[in-house]
């Protein structure tokens, strides 16, 4: 039924699960060659049928990718019409809205082959671990529409694809009591969606004594997306759901970018993109050093994502090969980096990290959020039952001192529930100051 609703909507499925097919069969020792003509063939594809990346492109030289220009997100913030191709139309490829997690969202394309592409590489991943989308049933904890049209496409999709959609706007206990019915009377294969609302389930669980899989023995992985994934919370789940927990690193424009393989390393798609870290000034870095996440979608001709910076930051390890890339680290947004009063910059997810293994130690916080407000003045909005003590912030204080510098001055503010996006994502750190 899966690929059948792929099929009725224009995606031809099966002829792009034999392209990625062909593509995984190619020889290591042939790979580099690949990569090299397709991502050429996709930059040439575009100067040829779309205005918009010929006007971008004019000074690129074919002997030099370095001359090929990283494009940014704000680049593509003008009206869809102007950016897409020769010969395609909005009404006839895959159109969505990025997130707006980087704080610049925009409405995007991929012609119908890109994007059954897509699909094709989900399949193949998700079958590293045993998931089969036509036949194993999903636990989904994703956000839905809340207007009427968008809400009822999406539950007409979940009942297609078989996904059984949970309302991760509501994290109550109550909540995750009739989560725990639900999966006691239905055989769920799989748990599939955003980290921080899985997470909290998993305390529930935790906080009543519950393993999952002793009520649900049909669950065989749970696999956790578009947030960050931290050791503590990956312990936790697999704990208290009694399976193992499976990372994914995607992005709605371009493609599933990395999975955990069966050796638990987060291994980047080589097939349909492309993916470079590069410094400040554009300049492709060695493996191993930190640097932004760049990305070239080798195979959407409605729409160029070519060298496209995607507001991430990471790390590819020095064991890559063309073929078998591994992200070694994936630091956070480009967005999220705290600047402190000395001009030292740290990561907004490090920075949060230092907080979350102090915070939740004792069980009473379900959740927090961290502003900066200014560079010395930070903010930590938490959910919680009770007030933090007077102990427990001066002991976060110190430790976030210790850690980054001294002379921060941290406020904390209690609320019932934290404000998620519209999409159902927790924004867990943010920042007011530009550099």
């Amino acid at each position: 039924m899966f690929d059948l609703t792929l099929k009725l909507n224009g995606f031809p499925i099966k002829k792009a699960q034999k392209k990625l097919q062909s593509i995984i069969n190619i020889e290591e020792s042939k790979y580099a060659d690949y990569v090299e003509t397709q991502k050429w063939e996709i930059v040439k594809f575009h100067l040829k049928n779309n205005s918009f990346y010929k006007g971008f492109g004019k000074s690129i030289d074919f002997n030099d990718w370095n001359s090929v220009p990283v494009l940014s997100k704000t680049d593509l913030q003008i009206p869809l019409s102007n950016r897409l191709s020769n010969d395609f139309k909005a009404n006839e490829v895959y159109v969505n809205k990025t997130s707006g997690s980087s704080g610049d969202p925009f409405i995007f394309a991929k012609d119908k082959f890109c994007h059954a592409l897509t699909w094709a590489e989900i399949q193949n991943r998700f079958s590293w671990h045993g998931i089969e989308l036509n036949s194993c049933l999903q636990a989904r904890f994703y956000g839905i529409p809340l207007d009427k049209k968008g809400y009822y496409k999406e539950r007409l999709k979940d009942l297609f694809s078989k996904r059984r959609r949970f309302n991760i706007f509501d994290l109550s206990d109550d909540a995750f009591k009739g989560y725990l019915e639900k999966f006691k009377s239905t055989p769920f294969v799989f748990i599939n969606g955003y980290t921080s609302p899985i997470v909290q389930f998993a305390k529930f669980l935790k906080r009543n004594n519950i393993i999952l899989t002793s009520v649900c023995p049909t669950l065989k992985i749970c696999i956790v997306t578009s947030e960050v994934l931290f050791d503590i919370d990956r312990r936790i789940m697999e704990k208290q759901f009694g399976v193992p927990i499976i990372n994914e690193y995607g992005a709605s424009e371009l493609d599933l970018i990395a999975f955990q393989n069966q050796e638990g390393d987060l291994q980047v798609n080589s097939e349909t993109l492309y993916v470079e870290i590069l410094d400040d000034n554009d300049n492709i870095l060695s493996k191993g050093k930190e640097g932004r996440i760049v990305i070239s979608s080798l195979y959407n001709e409605a729409h160029p994502f070519i060298r496209y910076d995607i507001g991430d930051i990471g790390i590819l390890s020095k064991n890559s090969t063309q073929k078998k890339p591994i992200l070694e680290k994936l630091i956070g947004r480009t967005n999220d980096i705290a600047i402190l009063p000395s001009g030292k910059k740290a990561a907004g997810l490090t920075f949060y990290y230092i907080t979350k293994t102090i915070i939740e130690d004792d069980g009473k916080v379900k959740e927090f959020v961290i502003e900066q407000i200014t560079r010395n003045k930070f903010k930590i909005i938490y959910s919680s039952k009770e007030e933090l003590s007077m102990e427990r912030k001066e002991f976060i204080i110190n430790e976030m001192e210790r850690y980054l510098e001294p002379g921060l001055h941290v406020t904390f503010e209690r609320k019932s529930e934290l404000l998620r996006s519209k999409s159902g994502k927790l924004k867990q750190f943010s920042s007011l100051v530009n550099d």
